[in-house]
């Protein structure tokens, strides 16, 4: 046998005994770690849609297909079940958010309204959805096909200032509470407003200590930097943030630090990455900025002259393109929080139906295994995105509901009803 023949046949020899997972493409990679775990998603916003477009009136609502839910005033939705199938979602926490700036007993009656409106549509879609509110309930519906279909509320002004509204809310299934949302609250500061408490005030960390003690995952994200260190201080069970960046790569303060980052594994909480595209790139993000100063100029330079607004405003968008974020803007915060937390406290939170669009490729639901392809291209194995896909946030969940069966002989939290909460 010749010396090049030789080469041929060890060469071909050790890819025959090379393990299967280094010949497999990245595409093959993706399939295989969606079949096995598929996409528990932490945020999406279908409710609040079904109260804006429809006024929750929904006995006609058709939610295999809602491509043709365009208006002239708004895209088609984002979700569908047929979308959710083909972008292998296994499991969703649908929002049951209500506005930040209704007086709270407003927003305590909507979020009920909100909670009613995604049951009836989890019961209208039976082929498709299922309630689920224990990770064994996400589990055994994913092993009989359906979508395990969670409740999150999404900020603290649902709840009025009382813990026996936060206990009533896990009564009727909501497992997540997002602290704040846009506003800052008597007892928790947001990352978008001014701050009152440094974080949290003493009432805030009661919060997230009977949250813990129920069962409920405490959501960090729209908290503010200080807020999520407290809630990291109060808290004995991990935290989730269900739709939240890394800011080292994209400095909107709705991401999530370093500093924060860096505490996670000690707690044991997921950052579940969200797809907004203004919370991925930085040069959109910029470029927004940007905008919203040029207009602002424009309005008090020409007070009184819309059109004359209008025309500069329409040159300046012809002179300075809006950048585009993409698929790889997403995979760059998960490369950031594996680097900076670790492998076992990612994973995937898309904000869906509460934004305008995802990233070129992922502009609605159906985009997730183009993400995971993307990941798999840099190296993560089927194993790491099974963790980043279902398995984290499922280990969160029982973490969770394991800390809660271990307080059951603890008593409830009291405060005084009607009692003042802003007090430090």
């Amino acid at each position: 046998m010749s010396k090049i023949n030789c080469l041929v046949v060890s060469a071909a020899v050790a890819f025959a005994a090379a393990p299967l997972a280094a010949q497999e493409t990245p595409e093959e990679v993706a399939a295989a770690a969606l079949e096995a775990a598929p996409v528990f998603d932490g945020h999406n916003d279908v409710p609040i849609q079904l109260r804006a477009r429809f006024g929750n009136v929904i006995g006609d609502f058709d939610f295999v297909d809602t491509l043709d839910t365009a208006t002239a005033t708004s895209e088609a939705m984002h979700s569908d079940t047929v979308r959710l199938r083909r972008g292998k979602v296994g499991a969703q926490f649908w929002s049951v958010y209500v506005s930040a700036n209704l007086e709270e007993p407003v927003a305590v009656q909507q979020t009920l309204e909100q909670i009613d409106v995604t049951k009836r549509l989890i019961a209208q879609n039976p082929q498709a959805l299922q309630l689920a509110l224990t990770a064994d309930d996400v589990e055994a519906a994913v092993a009989e096909g359906r979508i395990a279909s969670l409740m999150g509320m999404e900020g603290g002004h649902s709840i009025g200032n009382s813990l026996a509204v936060l206990r009533q809310m896990y009564d009727l299934g909501a497992r997540y509470m997002t602290i704040t949302h846009g506003k800052t609250l008597d007892w928790a500061d947001s990352a978008t407003d001014a701050p009152r408490h440094d974080g949290l005030n003493a009432f805030g960390m009661d919060v997230v200590r009977e949250m813990n003690r129920i069962g409920m995952l405490v959501d960090l994200s729209h908290v503010s930097e200080a807020a999520m260190h407290d809630a990291l201080d109060a808290a004995r069970a991990p935290v989730i943030f269900s739709h939240s960046g890394a800011r080292a790569i994209n400095g909107h303060l709705r991401n999530v630090p370093d500093s924060v980052l860096q505490r996670l594994p000690l707690n044991g909480g997921v950052v579940m990455v969200v797809a907004l595209p203004w919370f991925l790139n930085e040069e959109l993000r910029q470029h927004a900025a940007s905008k919203a100063a040029e207009k602002a100029r424009l309005e008090a330079l020409y007070s009184g002259l819309p059109d004359q607004v209008e025309a500069l405003m329409a040159k300046w968008d012809a002179e300075n393109r809006q950048p585009v974020s993409t698929i790889s803007d997403m995979a760059d915060h998960i490369d950031h929080i594996r680097d900076v937390a670790g492998i076992d406290y990612i994973g995937i939170g898309g904000d869906y139906d509460g934004m305008p669009h995802g990233p070129v490729g992922m502009e609605d639901v159906s985009g997730y295994p183009a993400l995971f392809v993307e990941l798999a291209r840099r190296g993560y194995s089927q194993e790491e995105l099974e963790k980043i896909s279902m398995r984290n946030v499922l280990r969160v969940m029982r973490e969770a509901e394991a800390y809660a069966a271990s307080q059951t002989g603890a008593r409830p939290i009291e405060y005084p009803a009607g009692g003042d909460r802003d007090a430090d």
